[in-house]
């Protein structure tokens, strides 16, 4: 791992940069207010082969890595208009199809996946599961055709723009307590699949929902990779998620320190720019500083995953995750606090931020999850849970 960036990584983040501040957050919260998507921004990013940087040449992806795919989605946030489904479609099923995906399997989604004409969610998440991924019940019993997935999930993102779902469930036989995890790609509009809106209090386009499967028919050929192995196959997925929720918190940390910067920099009091003063300036430096931190942090994730180094992979994609969310949450409330009460306005476009950065440290793992990570196995701490 170096610490310059390379020629064609500078480019791409500024090329990405250019892009999203052609959309901004103006555009990216009106189309959230008014109940829009993001679909433009997504086509055009797809279009320039941005979605599917991390994906396999061969199936019309550039190639490259986590590493590349993190600097699209931070400098879209960085820009305003952070797009939730990248953790999603290609970061975790396009990852996941790639590396365990069967060759139809790949020719069948991976080009879509990688010009973002395809959308895939993906669903884990149970009402009575939480964190402990060992209560999942969703079920995968073998038929004749293949399988029949029947269970329920529930904060999924973005079923309304996907044409299919990666589905964690449970073979059927899976009884010893021990999870045995399998995934399904599912399509959204296959008979018995099922999905509804929960409202949440945010502003943000990407919607979340609760998924029902009842007794959906799937061919055999919808299983990924083998049901043996599917733990280290989730495990490939889920790195690549905190790697990309690093991403998204770091950019709108990012977005979020400017506004306060271009504000206090302009700001008069009394006779100089309130950003002269410490008491302004320096909470907005240590933000800087814990911004930088979490980003290094996730470049080292995504080099050691990129680098095939899963087991240490996963160590640093949770502490980037935690470092970037906590960044993120301090980066909006003092943007907030430097803005004062124009903080509080919708011309600012701060306060909105706030609620989506708080989300960062709760999804898709919690902090106090990886707390307990690192306790247990950075720190060989007993297992609390």
């Amino acid at each position: 791992m170096s610490f310059v960036e390379s020629e064609e990584r500078r480019a791409l983040r500024a090329a990405v940069s250019e892009l999203g501040h052609k959309y901004g957050y103006a555009w990216f919260t009106e189309k959230a207010r008014t109940g829009g998507q993001t679909t433009e921004l997504w086509q055009e990013a797809g279009k320039l082969g941005y979605l599917g940087v991390n994906l396999p040449e061969e199936y019309g992806g550039g190639g490259g890595g986590m590493a590349d795919l993190s600097i699209v989605l931070e400098e879209l946030g960085a820009a305003g208009c952070p797009l939730l489904m990248m953790v999603v479609s290609p970061a975790i099923c396009g990852t996941v199809i790639s590396r365990f995906g069967t060759d139809g399997q790949k020719q069948r989604w991976l080009p879509g996946l990688a010009d973002g004409s395809v959308t895939m969610a993906f669903a884990i998440t149970e009402p009575d599961a939480g964190s402990n991924s060992h209560n999942i019940t969703t079920t995968a019993r073998r038929t004749d055709e293949g399988w029949s997935l029947s269970g329920r999930k529930v904060y999924i993102s973005g079923l309304d723009v996907a044409q299919a779902v990666l589905v964690v469930g449970r073979t059927e036989d899976a009884r010893t307590g021990r999870l045995k995890p399998a995934l399904f790609v599912v399509p959204v509009d296959a008979p018995g699949v099922e999905f509804r809106q929960i409202e949440m209090d945010l502003i943000s386009p990407d919607k979340q929902f609760s998924l029902f499967l009842d007794d959906v028919t799937l061919p055999a050929e919808a299983l990924v990779g083998s049901e043996d192995a599917a733990l280290l196959q989730l495990f490939a997925g889920l790195n690549p998620e905190r790697i990309m929720a690093s991403a998204f918190a770091i950019g709108i940390g990012r977005h979020a320190l400017g506004k306060a910067v271009a504000y206090v920099k302009e700001r008069q009091v009394w006779k100089t720019p309130i950003g002269a003063h410490q008491g302004i300036s320096h909470p907005l430096a240590q933000i800087k500083i814990e911004l930088e931190l979490a980003r290094l942090m996730m470049q080292k994730a995504a080099a050691l995953y990129d680098a095939g180094e899963d087991l240490a992979a996963g160590e640093a994609a949770n502490m980037a995750k935690y470092a970037a969310g906590e960044a993120c949450v301090r980066s909006t409330d003092q943007a907030v606090q430097s803005l004062g009460g124009n903080g509080m306005t919708v011309e600012y476009g701060v306060a909105s931020l706030v609620a989506a950065a708080r989300a960062t440290r709760i999804a898709p793992v919690s902090r106090e999850m990886i707390l307990n990570f690192v306790a247990q196995h950075s720190l060989g701490l007993p297992k609390s849970y």
